[in-house]
């Protein structure tokens, strides 16, 4: 149980903790974790600094959970004097602001004197652009503690060269000082290539058979290579040929393939040509090698005889195939060498510098070398937990600001770390935009959180990247919002991008639309109703037309209709139905008058107001419902957020995410609008005349009006009745 007095706000429908001093920092861990809003959260797809969120990542799981928020808490109010100045977010803290009491403290407080030395800057402050920069830190230093050596850890011109040989051979890998050097697993990889190379070689000048032509051998291996299965060929031809007399010609090139290609520039046509057989079909089964071959082959075969075939076969112009199986196989030593071959990666060297490099065994002083870099590594270390202080200085409050609570989030001049920008649609700007990196948790968990939300594919148009937005509507009209339409998204950097709604998740936006909702449903339906009527009148229409056209050729007589006599009772019955009709609705209205006759106008306006109610009050009842448990934690579990408690978002606070446009009172009229038909008006003036003569009747106007003017007043005659006369007895 904590000793510790945290002071609390209600935020959002919830109590949460007030982080508003260093000591509430650095007691952080006292707090009970049933009391913080984010139990964890994913380290990608924030709009936080993604080196800063990487540092407080700990074990590298890709989420920062609770108990790494507390460790970053207690180290860094522990290495610096006061905690109180995490709370202004600077970016340079001052030399004297390290607790050299506290070892870790005093350590790191070495290494920014030595960060700022390496600079070349002379300042009483360190900043996070300074530590970031690795290369400029590390590069004028040899030795930095990584393992990894470069041209410039040594003076030694021998050492140089080896390193630069292997780097150009094996590889390298980036230094802190961004040059690429060698560590201790290329050093040895290199060192085992050149023995492997150099093995490999003396194995070739030790045994003679190998180069069994000189230095000709390797080249002549490729020519055979390259003719081997087409030397191959015509012997099987011409064996062919004295099996079968008779098949010389189907063996031999025809007349007629090459007919196909004669009148072709026959340069051109030497892949049709390099299929035919590499000579013309003998019966002594012989290769001539002196220039009748297939002319494509031609040059292949002469410089092979050059090269070889003039020694081993002087003066001869024809080979047979025992002779060419002989040759070949001189050449078999040669070909399982090349299967043997080793250390292929030093081989750009040249032997000479192989065996240079190996005799020289500088393989020692290099790992060395590498050792006394590694000596270095606490200090290496230490710089980059000054980048990873001065990251935290910067940052860590307004981390804990949408991780501890979510104050950035329901205060009106910040936005939290998870909203990504600002969608402007159907003239309005959504200010509660988050990134979507999965849609299918999103199927589910947003049903949940009662909000209106719009879901948007975003497309970067310039570099064509592309991502999906959950837009968050919580004021305004929602009838003309659709799937499919445009919009525009500003992300917090002002980069534009192309939105397109692509799903809607409906839901009540505010009370003021729950309460037209009714009757924009019933123009809605009344609409619908007229179109669908029109629509089943004009298929009626059409197909009449239709019928009477088909039946246009057919006998008049037969298909016209018979015309029916007029029935002047039918026609007495439907003027008595209307004047029923009409009755009623005058006695209705009279009976109205009657009972609402005298009513103060007050009354009037309550039962507008009651009749009003009675519609939209349900729709209004059920919107209030739903908007008072407005949530946003399930949008937020969908991305992988482990939300502690909920965050409401009510009709206040709902109205400041969304900014509807508001349109100037005075405007100048538009030329083009409809004019209004004269018989519109005057319908328009006879239901308001109607409507006011009803209301004054029903309020005794007109008689209170007729008897108080006198030119109006009619005084009733009384007649005087004078009583008879008492007769006494």
């Amino acid at each position: 149980m904590s000793n510790y007095d945290w002071k609390f706000s209600t935020i959002g429908g919830k109590n949460r903790v007030n982080i508003k001093s260093g000591e509430d920092i650095k007691h952080l861990g006292e707090l009970d974790q049933k009391l913080w809003t984010v139990l964890s959260s994913p380290v990608v797809g924030l709009e936080f600094d993604a080196k800063t969120l990487k540092m407080l990542d700990s074990n590298n799981d890709g989420r920062i959970h609770v108990n790494e928020v507390v460790k970053a808490a207690e180290w860094i109010t522990s290495v610096i004097k006061d905690p109180d100045l995490l709370l202004k977010k600077e970016d340079t803290l001052p030399l004297d602001a390290f607790n050299t009491d506290n070892p870790d403290g005093k350590r790191l407080h070495a290494s920014a004197k030595q960060i700022l030395k390496n600079l070349g800057l002379k300042k009483d402050s360190i900043s996070v652009a300074d530590a970031d920069d690795s290369v400029a830190i590390f590069a004028k230093t040899g030795l930095n503690g990584d393992g990894i050596i470069t041209v410039q850890s040594t003076q030694d011109e021998e050492l140089i060269k080896t390193i630069e040989a292997c780097l150009a051979t094996v590889g390298g890998k980036a230094d802190r000082s961004g040059l690429q050097g060698v560590d201790t697993e290329l050093l040895e990889a290199f060192y085992s290539a050149l023995a492997d190379y150099s093995s490999w070689q003396k194995k070739a000048a030790d045994d003679k058979s190998i180069f069994a032509f000189g230095d000709n051998t390797a080249a002549v291996y490729d020519i055979v290579k390259q003719i081997k299965a087409k030397v191959a060929d015509y012997f099987m031809r011409c064996k062919l040929a004295v099996f079968h007399a008779g098949s010389v010609n189907a063996l031999d090139v025809s007349v007629t393939r090459i007919e196909t290609i004669s009148d072709k520039d026959l340069s051109q046509c030497a892949d049709e040509i390099s299929s035919y057989p590499l000579a013309r079909i003998s019966a002594n089964n012989t290769l001539p090698i002196d220039g009748r071959v297939n002319p494509v082959w031609q040059a292949t075969i002469s410089k092979l005889k050059a090269l070889a075939l003039d020694k081993e076969f002087d003066g001869a112009s024809e080979i047979t195939e025992e002779q060419w199986n002989a040759f070949v196989a001189k050449l078999a030593p040669y070909e399982a060498w090349l299967g043997e071959k080793a250390g292929a990666q030093v081989e750009s060297l040249g032997l000479d510098q192989v065996n240079a490099i190996l005799k020289a065994d500088r393989k020692a002083d290099l790992l060395k070398l590498i050792d006394d870099d590694k000596a270095l590594e606490s200090e290496s270390l230490s710089i980059d937990e000054v980048a990873k202080l001065l990251h935290l200085y910067r940052d860590f409050y307004t981390f804990l600001c949408n991780f501890v609570s979510f104050r950035d989030f329901y205060d009106p001049q910040g936005k939290a770390i998870f909203q990504a920008g600002e969608l402007y649609i159907d003239e309005r700007c959504c200010e509660l935009c988050i990134k979507v990196p999965d849609m299918g948790p999103h199927a589910t968990a947003t049903s949940l959180s009662g909000m209106y939300i719009l879901y948007c594919n975003c497309v970067n148009k310039i570099n064509g990247d592309k991502m999906i937005i959950a837009a968050v509507m919580t004021d305004g009209d929602v009838s003309d919002l659709r799937e499919g339409k445009n919009g525009l998204f500003y992300d917090r950097a002002g980069v534009e991008w192309d939105a397109t709604v692509f799903k809607i998740i409906d839901n009540p936006i505010s009370i003021r639309q729950a309460f037209w909702s009714p009757y924009n449903k019933i123009g809605r339906y009344i609409e619908t109703t007229i179109e669908k009527r029109a629509a089943e009148k004009d298929s009626k229409v059409m197909a009449d037309m239709t019928a009477k056209v088909d039946n246009a050729g057919k006998d008049g007589a037969a298909g016209a209709e018979k015309k029916k006599p007029f029935d002047i009772a039918a026609f007495a019955g439907i003027f008595a139905a209307i004047g029923l009709a009409v009755s009623g609705l005058a006695s209705a209205l009279s009976k109205m008058s009657e009972s609402v006759a005298g009513w103060a106008w007050w009354k009037w306006f309550i039962l507008v107001i009651v009749i009003m109610l009675v519609i939209s009050g349900p729709s209004m009842i059920l919107a209030w419902l739903k908007i008072r448990k407005r949530n946003l934690s399930p949008l937020l579990n969908a991305n992988g957020w482990a939300i502690n408690a909920s965050v409401k978002v009510n009709m206040t606070f709902g109205a400041t995410l969304t900014e509807v446009g508001r349109s100037p009172l005075k405007a100048e009229p538009d030329p083009f609008a409809d004019k209004t038909p004269w018989w519109k008006k005057l319908i328009y003036w006879l239901i308001g005349l109607g409507l006011v003569f009803w209301i004054c009747y029903s309020q005794n106007w007109i008689y209170k009006w007729t008897n108080e003017n006198p030119k109006w007043h009619h005084e009733k005659t009384v007649k005087t009745v004078t009583p008879p006369l008492e007769v006494k007895e």
